[in-house]
């Protein structure tokens, strides 16, 4: 039998599904045993996702196997807490979750799921515990590149009131049609939504708390605006906030925050989206104007936001290299 990672995944017939199999087919101690869709059941994955036609002759599965190491579930937001109710699953095999079912702790204790617990799987923050954790919730897309962005100044005790925009591309929006996800819709258009109350806020306080508990002051809000734009993927977060610090000082403290992470780079100059695409880097700027502070911050939605993420955190579970199947170039024309 083969000493690579063995892997099941459920529900592999979306975006993040086919992400997590573009990068699992080609990792080097990985085997992928089952994809378990019952809408797709007995089709060859090619018939899905045709980016893979020649890449794997694997075909979607209807049945659970127990015979893994790792289960990712990349299910609907709500599916996988019901999927735990369902189906009781050996506590041996290690569980990453992508959907937002399991981020949010308890009383500063790790969520759980049918007795399982989570540790909120953003290796900048949690990189020891994931190492250690049987079960992983992975962060969501736009609370990745925010988080990313602010956690330094976190920990430095810099966050006051912070204003952040962010702009998504469609695949943001998975692969269910809807009135602003189709083509004709999104085509030289953009939109903002869910205005200052996006799912995502609570786990980002969440993580600003965790590196420093003092942001729970009043004046330490935050106040986000999602845009959905004319684009496939990416994400693209402009914060803006109060802070004196010279700029060298700030380019410093996040080299230090961020350094020995492999994945999160500061740049010196004006970052653009074609950087992170296909990757699962992100890239951060500092801009500052007297006493105003732009943190910019830009990570591919599906990678970096979803499943490279996945990927990377199942690396640390395994104890095997944090960047493995991860080596990924930009699209950058």
């Amino acid at each position: 039998m083969s000493s690579n990672i063995q892997i099941g995944i459920v529900g592999g017939a979306g975006y993040t599904g086919g992400e997590l199999l573009r990068i699992l087919i080609n990792h080097p101690n990985a085997d992928i045993c089952f994809i378990l869709s019952k809408s797709h059941a007995g089709q060859p994955v090619s018939h899905v996702h045709g980016d893979l036609l020649g890449e794997t002759d694997l075909i979607f599965a209807e049945q659970l196997v127990e015979d893994i190491d790792v289960l990712f579930l990349c299910v609907g937001h709500g599916e996988a807490k019901k999927f735990l109710e369902e189906n009781k699953i050996n506590s041996k095999i290690r569980i990453i979750d992508l959907s937002q079912d399991f981020r949010l702790s308890q009383n500063n204790q790790p969520s759980f799921g049918n007795g399982k617990s989570f540790v909120y799987g953003l290796p900048e923050l949690n990189r020891e515990a994931i190492r250690t954790a049987q079960n992983v919730a992975n962060p969501g897309c736009f609370a990745t590149a925010i988080q990313l962005g602010l956690l330094p100044l976190a920990a430095a005790g810099l966050l006051g009131q912070v204003h952040t925009t962010g702009i998504t591309g469609s695949t943001g929006a998975g692969q269910s049609l809807s009135g602003s996800s189709h083509f004709s819709w999104r085509s030289n258009n953009i939109q903002a939504y869910k205005t200052l109350n996006h799912q995502h806020l609570a786990e980002i306080m969440q993580s600003v708390r965790q590196v420093n508990p003092t942001c729970t002051k009043p004046g330490q809000a935050m106040y986000f605006i999602p845009w959905r734009g004319d684009f496939t993927r990416g994400i693209f977060i402009s914060s803006s906030l109060f802070c004196e610090l010279p700029q060298a000082q700030l380019e410093k403290l996040f080299e230090d925050f961020y350094a020995g992470h492999p994945f999160t780079h500061l740049a010196k100059e004006p970052i653009f989206l074609k950087q992170v695409v296909n990757t699962n880097k992100c890239i951060i700027q500092l801009e500052k104007a007297g006493t105003q502070l732009v943190v910019h911050s830009i990570i591919d939605n599906l990678l970096k936001g979803a499943s490279g993420q996945a990927v990377q955190n199942m690396n640390l579970m395994m104890g095997i290299d944090e960047c493995a199947g991860l080596r990924l170039k930009a699209n950058f024309f």
